[in-house]
């Protein structure tokens, strides 16, 4: 059986290992980008997979002052919606990551999940 020390010392090392992993996991989900859309594409938000918006697009066909209320209402459908698959691509990197480790599925990791 192992001294005390070193059943530590392996712990300590698996944790430093885990969060290594988890920094590289979250820089990589700042490079993954995705795409909202709302009013059949009218208008368009790009994010990053940690959420971070990169930019909106929104036609010009909507650039009318009658229609300020849909364009408010659809650039927020669009922000959910990038959101939302922001949310998934981190999900699928952090599985990716949990499975790599033996984690069962379903087990999140304290901060990363």
């Amino acid at each position: 059986m192992k001294s005390m020390e070193e059943m530590i010392a392996a712990a300590q090392k698996a944790a430093e290992q885990i969060q290594t992993q988890m920094n590289d996991v979250q820089a990589k989900l700042d490079d993954i980008e995705v795409e909202g859309a709302a009013g059949g594409g009218l208008v368009k938000v790009r994010a990053t997979a940690r959420g971070r918006i990169i930019g909106v697009q929104i036609d010009e066909s909507l650039m009318k002052v009658e229609e300020k209320q849909m364009v408010e209402d659809l650039v927020a459908a669009a922000f959910n919606d990038a959101r939302d698959k922001a949310d998934r691509k981190s999900a699928e990197e952090m599985e990716k990551v949990q499975s790599g480790m033996g984690l069962p599925p379903g087990m999140n990791i304290p901060g990363f999940g």
